[in-house]
């Protein structure tokens, strides 16, 4: 049922994020003001493997600067890319108190079968926790999930979705890559909202010493924000699922934003791409 405040929610979203989104589709790939052509055609030239996709995006404008990714308007599964925005779902309607959890591993649903102890919201970011947002995601529904990614640009879960697929956990919530990487480009514009700033704060950590690790490992004097994420593929030829990276370099001052998919491995395993990217756009 369509409410006023849904309908409020859409209109923001369509005012804050969706020119951006246009922008960013309509352009054609090409150096701007923050590259030179060189650094676009090195990209493309050495970034060419099958089994790479990408899209950068200059983060203040949206633009896309570069590309090698076959139809990026196309929802796909993203995994744990959404957590940011389930994170932010949850605060709105929790009065943006985040509880502190204690993973354990395997016994509650994490992909580390140690578990990662007990977590915080930005930790909980920095090592992808499923345990944690497993539990934000057990206290929303769809409609909530939705209006705050409606808000953001992105495609709302499918009908029915419910639980660990609220957190982007399994196949169910598609979102294409352009709209996800215009999302991220959204945190960065409202990196002064408290909650954006734990979760900006974990993403740094990620690329330091998290899930990302090797994005900062790839750099030479100045760091990224990362986030991963592991999701079922989608290729024809088939593997067991498909790693994503999203950085925005550099940390500080974010200038791109870069989003890399490579098929057939975990997203820290992607996260070695992506600072491979970084580091050419570094120096």
């Amino acid at each position: 049922m369509v409410t006023l405040r849904n309908l409020a929610l859409t209109m923001l979203a369509v005012a804050w994020i969706a020119p951006c989104i246009d922008q960013a589709r309509g352009a054609t790939p090409s150096a701007d003001s923050l590259f030179s052509q060189s650094i676009v055609e090195t990209l493309n030239r050495e970034f060419s493997a099958p089994g790479v996709s990408f899209l950068l995006l200059d983060a203040h404008t949206g633009q896309l600067v570069a590309s090698r990714w076959e139809h990026p308007e196309i929802p796909i599964p993203m995994g744990s890319l959404a957590k940011p925005f389930t994170a932010l779902a949850y605060g709105e309607h929790h009065g943006y108190r985040f509880p502190t959890h204690t993973c354990h591993g395997t016994a509650s649903g994490c992909w580390r079968p140690q578990g990662h102890g007990t977590l915080n919201l930005t930790s909980a970011i920095t090592y992808s926790c499923n345990s944690y947002f497993r539990a934000l995601a057990a206290n929303l529904d769809r409609e909530e999930v939705s209006a705050t990614a409606s808000r953001f640009g992105l495609e709302s879960p499918d009908d029915g979705t419910s639980g660990p697929a609220l957190a982007g956990l399994g196949g169910d919530w598609r979102t294409s890559p352009e709209h996800m990487a215009m999302a991220y480009v959204g945190l960065l514009r409202h990196r002064d909202d408290p909650t954006i700033a734990q979760i900006l704060d974990g993403m740094a950590a990620s690329a330091r010493l998290g899930t990302a690790a090797e994005v900062d490992r790839a750099l030479s004097f100045k760091y990224a924000l990362a986030k991963t994420g592991t999701a079922p593929c989608t290729h024809s030829s088939h593997a067991p699922g498909d790693g994503f990276t999203l950085a925005m370099f550099p940390a500080d001052a974010p200038r791109v934003v870069l989003l890399v998919r490579v098929h057939g491995v975990p997203g820290a395993e992607a996260a070695k791409t992506a600072g491979k990217m970084l580091r050419r756009i570094e120096n």
